[in-house]
């Protein structure tokens, strides 16, 4: 298939298709015309790719997870290097998270100590 229906197919721009090309993660046949082609292989790496960056995971993240697919696994997650990366992941979400509790909680002391006796709205609270 061409880069158009791959495109369509996987609601991926053609100019993303073309950087992942770039980025080594797909890997275009050239047709004697010079056109891209691509297998329906590329499908599976290019919704894997789309699904990670979707959740916030970087290109850099989804090289484990395709090389686990061109190397023939269901999945892209089913190698030890994708599994290690979900930790880091998972590791940098709970960072991001205790940051913004610290955030919240100096934020909501700024706030009553600038609103003594204010109610506050249950979403203020929690």
């Amino acid at each position: 298939m061409r880069i158009g229906e791959l495109a369509r197919r996987t609601g991926v721009s053609t100019r993303a298709l073309r950087y992942y090309e770039q980025q080594g993660l797909i890997v275009a046949r050239r047709a004697s015309n010079g056109y891209r082609e691509y297998s329906e292989a590329d499908l599976r790496l290019v919704a894997e790719i789309r699904t990670l960056m979707t959740v916030g995971f970087t290109l850099e993240d989804a090289r484990p997870f395709v090389a686990c697919l061109r190397a023939g696994h269901d999945s892209g997650a089913s190698c030890p290097e994708s599994v290690a990366v979900y930790r880091r992941k998972l590791a940098e979400i709970d960072d991001e998270i205790r940051a913004l509790l610290v955030r919240r909680a100096e934020v909501a002391g700024q706030l009553s100590a600038a609103c003594p006796g204010c109610v506050f709205t249950k979403q203020e609270e929690s």
